[in-house]
């Protein structure tokens, strides 16, 4: 029988289900995502889970995303109809020896795709990318603002 109820985590007392240390930190674990959908498979999760940061500085547009323990060949940068950035990949699981078992798995595998709409000042014929320590960035340079060429066209009025 457990002294500490097991609405407030694992009882340290308990000796059937208190197999770990009282947690009180346990439940805000994971993303909210994950807490609004629990049911959700680990997949899924992995596509909302992918952290990406956009920031703009003079010159360019840069993405910068966390993929840690990916190899390049893993990730996939793709621009679509020269206005759409698309990033995509996918984590495998780690094979495990059938004698080891798992404590606790926190580690997010699967499918991963995250897309961009690209501003009109962006050269998406000159985007380029790198990954190093687990961080994919990816360089949008801009269009300089002198050689924007501002395009007027004559409309027809009919009636």
């Amino acid at each position: 029988m457990a002294l500490i109820p097991r609405a407030f985590g694992n009882s340290v007392f308990d000796p059937i289900f208190g197999s770990s240390m009282f947690d009180p930190f346990e439940s805000l674990s994971g993303s909210l995502f994950d807490r609004a959908f629990p049911s959700f498979d680990k997949d899924v999760s992995a596509v909302a889970n992918t952290r990406v940061d956009w920031l703009e500085t003079p010159e360019a547009h840069v993405f910068k995303a966390d993929l840690p323990g990916m190899k390049k060949e893993e990730i996939k940068v793709q621009v679509v109809d020269d206005g759409v950035l698309s990033i995509s990949g996918e984590r495998n699981k780690e094979k495990v020896d059938e004698k080891d078992n798992y404590r606790r798995t926190e580690r997010s595998f699967g499918k991963f795709f995250r897309q961009f709409r690209l501003p009109s000042n962006a050269k998406p014929q000159e985007i380029s990318a790198k990954v190093e320590n687990g961080v994919l960035t990816v360089t949008v340079p801009k269009i300089e603002e002198s050689k924007k060429k501002s395009e007027v066209r004559n409309v027809e009025i009919t009636g």
